[in-house]
Parts: structure tokens; sequence; C-alpha cells
């Protein structure tokens, strides 16, 4: 029997990231996935001290487990200044952390492939946030070219590019029957993009409770990979009662949560049916 974490959302709190030492420390498991906003957001962020804090706990945990140590793999989210995951980067996570936003790596045997962006949204921060199929805006998002950026970007890529056509360029032709897919958005019109938007509307126009990736749904249900992980909408397990959900023979699961707890997902990849969610 195989252990995977998952975790998601973690904004940099570092509560959250104690409880997570602490059941990588007792259970040691193969791997840590982590699902984006990471980090404690544009306004909040000091890159010393929270690069400092992630990094030594992260090693001191190396060096507790030594080859017990977890492969631990990385996406940013949309609350993730792309200037501040930079430092994630640094030669203090050499060993210690991935980030695989657009990449896929392979992990006991299986490929695992990582995207952080989401549909535009309404919050100021664009640095993950892409058109998802087309230029469209839900009412009370702000388009990717209007809002703000830690750091420059390609003028005809903020304004072209989609989350469909990264995902195509991630994934190409491989065969997903296997695969995870590590991606901070949760696919469109399911248990796991469930916003609390309910009765909301903008100059007379109702607002869709789903902000979930349409693009994100059209890849599973063509390509059925074998696990989706997703975090993102935060209060969509608590107003649906679903951690977790299925199109097809995909399974998904979230780690987003909107109380103070780390929402710790373990699952073993060859028996998703028995995955479990706790609360720490």
């Amino acid at each position: 029997m195989e252990r995977w974490f998952f975790a998601s959302d973690l904004h940099g709190r570092e509560d959250r990231y104690g409880k997570l030492f602490d059941a990588i420390g007792r259970e040691a498991p193969g791997a840590v996935l982590l699902g984006g906003d990471l980090l404690p957001g544009l306004a909040g962020f000091s890159a010393p001290t929270f690069v400092d804090f992630l990094a030594d706990g992260l090693a001191g945990l190396r060096r507790a487990l030594g080859d017990a140590y977890p492969r631990v793999l990385a996406i940013p989210g949309n609350d993730d200044p792309a200037a501040a995951v930079e430092e994630l980067r640094g030669s203090a996570f050499d060993g210690v952390l991935e980030l695989i936003d657009g990449e896929g790596v392979t992990v006991g045997g299986r490929t695992v492939f990582g995207y952080a962006c989401v549909p535009p949204s309404p919050f100021a921060l664009k640095d993950f946030e892409r058109y998802d199929v087309s230029r469209f805006v839900d009412p009370g998002a702000i388009s990717p070219e209007e809002g703000i950026r830690s750091g420059p970007a390609e003028e005809s890529d903020v304004r072209y590019g989609t989350i469909a056509g990264d995902l195509e360029a991630l994934v190409g032709e491989a065969v997903l029957g296997e695969a995870v897919l590590l991606l901070h958005s949760p696919p469109y019109g399911t248990k796991l993009d469930r916003a609390a938007l309910d009765g909301r509307m903008i100059d007379g126009v109702p607002l869709d409770v789903h902000v979930g990736s349409i693009a994100v749904r059209r890849l599973i249900e063509s390509r059925q990979p074998r696990l989706t992980l997703h975090g993102h909408v935060h209060e969509s397990a608590r107003i649906t009662g679903a951690w977790r959900d299925a199109i097809g023979r995909t399974h998904m699961l979230s780690a987003a949560h909107d109380g103070p707890e780390l929402a710790l997902v373990r699952f073993d990849p060859a028996d998703l049916d028995n995955a479990t969610r706790e609360l720490l």
C-alpha cells in the first residue's frame, strides 16, 4: 500500500504548515502534493521570513526522515505572486521541494502533471489567471488584461493565452489513464467548484455559482486521467457537503477548506475509493 498526501490553499499560514510537517514526520508518505495558494499573498508576503520558515521546515524533515523523505511537488495558485514563487526555486529548496507548474514528472511509476492557472476571478492579482476557453469573462470578474501582476508578462500571452491551450501543450499525446493531474482550479459544474454566490447579481445579471474551469472539465471528460487534485474554491465542501467527485472513470479530490484547519487528504493512487480527508 502506498500513501500520498495532498494539501492546498495554505495561504502562508504557519500553523497549517506546522500541522502538515508533523503529519509528514509521523507518517512518512511516499509523496506530498501541494495544490497552490501556498504563500501569504501579495499584501502579506515577506520573502525572507516565510521562505526561511518553509525551507527550514522541509530541510528539518529531510534530516529527520533521511531516505524516507517524500517527493514534495508543488504548484502555485492565483493568490501566489509570481515574483514570490521564484523564491521557491532557490538553492534552499534543492532536494526538498519541486515546482511542477507546466511540467510532468514521474513519481512511483505514475506521471504527475502540474498546472496553476484559474479562470478570471474578481481578485486583482493575475499572475496565475488565464482566459479559460475563450476571452469571455464572467460578470464581476476582472480580465487577465486589466488586473495587476507582480512581474513582467508577454502582452500577447496575456491577451490570447488560454487554460485550454496550456493544458493541451502540457499533456500532449500522453496516455492519462494512470496519470495524476495537480490543478489549482477544479473543473466547472462539479461539487468542487461551488462558490457562495447564491442570489448575487451585478447590473441585473445573476452570478454563476460554479467558478471552475471549463477547459479542465473538457480535458477530464475527453482524456479520463486516473486522478485530479484541486483547491481554489474554499467553501465548496461546506456548501455541497462533498470534497470528492467523479467524471467518468476520473476521481477528483479537493483540499480547499474555508475554516482555520488544515485539510489533509490521504490516498493510495491504486485505491482511490478509500481516500480520506481530515481537518487538523
